[in-house]
């Protein structure tokens, strides 16, 4: 599992931005090579309508250290087990 931070820019005016936003993200993809992990990465973003996709930081848990009580307190990284990613976006606020 890699856990990005990641910002994007917004192509158009969404809920709670105007398009050119920077937005920061965390985003969890379960994928074993870093490289296509990196790419799912910036095309999940596209896809969500954003560009200027920058990972400032990289992180692998291995898979020997997911077990089901960190599982279980991490919400976002059960799912991204579940559907292969997730996004999450953080409030600037």
């Amino acid at each position: 599992m890699f856990i990005f931070s990641v910002t994007a820019k917004s192509k158009k005016d969404q809920p709670g931005f105007k398009a050119g936003d920077s937005i920061p993200f965390i985003v969890y993809i379960d994928f074993k090579d870093m490289f296509g992990a990196e790419k799912l990465c910036q095309i999940f973003l596209f896809k969500e309508g954003f560009h200027d996709i920058h990972i400032e930081k990289r992180k692998l848990i291995p898979n020997d250290k997911l077990d089901s009580q960190l599982i279980a307190q991490d919400k976002a990284l059960a799912e991204a087990l579940d559907s292969g990613y997730m996004i999450q976006m953080f409030d600037a606020h």
